[in-house]
């Protein structure tokens, strides 16, 4: 009897370890500042609420170990975030679990999820969680009359000063456009004509002996800081640092801003699919959304969630909503980057931009 009470008593043991794997899922992102932000959102709210855990591992983007645990049939990640581009061609691909965007809560005033979630942001096998933006900031001890349009960028004039800009063709040729007078909706379809590419090039010639070309995102804030430029091309989370954890007298401006997505998926055979699942419902529901919002500037996709958008984590006194991508006002005139037409385009138009850069 006392043999198979211990026998009884080892089965259960295995049994309670299996179920507690089961309910412990693996979440990877990017590292740094932003899955800190999921963190504190996301991870430790869901696991509370549940009673399960989650396992944050970091990666460097791209779909490549997706792949590989997909084809071996070792899928040891849940829940991945990923790029739109990669969101797209994991789930051609067959890398990725189908999402039931039905299954979503709705907005607190019952607002479906599918209306209530920007374009781009539901796709059939993922769900966006942020927007990140390439934007312009400006010092605002070298203006009596702060810049306001992307059109000011490139006006040396009324503005004077140095420009940054970073040392590629993506997102300067579309900002070049929209500095012409050409609408955000309107740019890649410029963009798919020579005459359009011509017109990109021509304007960049008008402020090219005044920039300072830029690579790595560090640069752009310190050129600021530094005064060796008046306005900057720079990433949204980068410039908020500057101003957040630096006190930089540093202004945005969101006209003719690109943006981007970021969503969560589920790689095909994930071990712990349910969970994984949950986890992706109750992450992109409307207050997880506000409340990553407060540790870093990288927007909500539901609308719903904007309004709920606090103040930073650790200081009360900057208002988040400021420094959003996704607010009615930054995306007036701002573009989603069309990674169709750079994935056909870049090699030839970087090859442009360089030659162009040697004259």
């Amino acid at each position: 009897m006392k043999i198979k009470v211990l026998i009884l008593s080892a089965v259960s043991s295995i049994a309670l370890a299996a179920s507690a794997a089961a309910d412990s899922i693996t979440v990877v992102s990017w590292g740094g500042a932003y899955t800190k932000s999921q963190v504190e959102a996301y991870h430790k709210p869901w696991a509370s609420s549940t009673g399960n855990a989650v396992v944050s591992e970091d990666y460097s983007g791209g779909l490549a170990e997706v792949r590989a645990q997909v084809e071996a049939g070792s899928v040891t990640w849940d829940v991945v975030d990923v790029e739109l581009s990669d969101a797209i061609v994991g789930c051609d691909e067959g890398l990725l679990e189908e999402i039931d965007s039905s299954m979503l809560p709705a907005a607190p005033d019952g607002t479906p999820a599918t209306e209530d979630f920007m374009d781009g942001a539901l796709n059939e096998c993922a769900v966006g969680n942020i927007v990140w933006s390439t934007l312009y900031a400006y010092d605002k001890t070298k203006f009596d009359t702060a810049p306001t349009t992307m059109a000011d960028f490139f006006d040396l004039e009324k503005f004077p000063g140095k420009r940054g800009m970073r040392k590629v063709a993506k997102n300067m040729l579309e900002m070049a456009l929209m500095g012409d007078g050409v609408p955000s909706s309107e740019v890649y379809d410029v963009m798919n004509t020579p005459e359009g590419i011509d017109r990109a090039f021509a304007k960049l010639d008008t402020i090219k002996d005044s920039v300072v070309w830029w690579e790595a995102g560090a640069q752009p804030p310190q050129l600021l800081a530094d005064g060796e430029v008046s306005m900057t091309i720079t990433w949204n989370g980068r410039i908020f640092n500057a101003i957040a954890s630096e006190g930089q007298p540093f202004g945005l401006v969101w006209d003719g801003q690109i943006y981007d997505l970021d969503l969560f998926v589920i790689p095909k055979g994930s071990p712990n699919k349910d969970a994984a699942m949950d986890f992706v419902k109750f992450a992109t529901a409307t207050k997880p959304l506000a409340d990553q919002a407060s540790w870093i500037p990288y927007g909500p996709v539901r609308a719903s969630s904007i309004p709920l958008i606090g103040t930073f984590h650790s200081d009360a006194s900057l208002q988040m909503i400021d420094h959003m991508p996704t607010t009615a006002e930054a995306l007036k005139n701002g573009v989603q980057n069309d990674y169709m037409f750079w994935a056909d385009n870049g090699e030839e138009l970087n090859e442009r931009f360089n030659a162009w850069l040697a004259k």
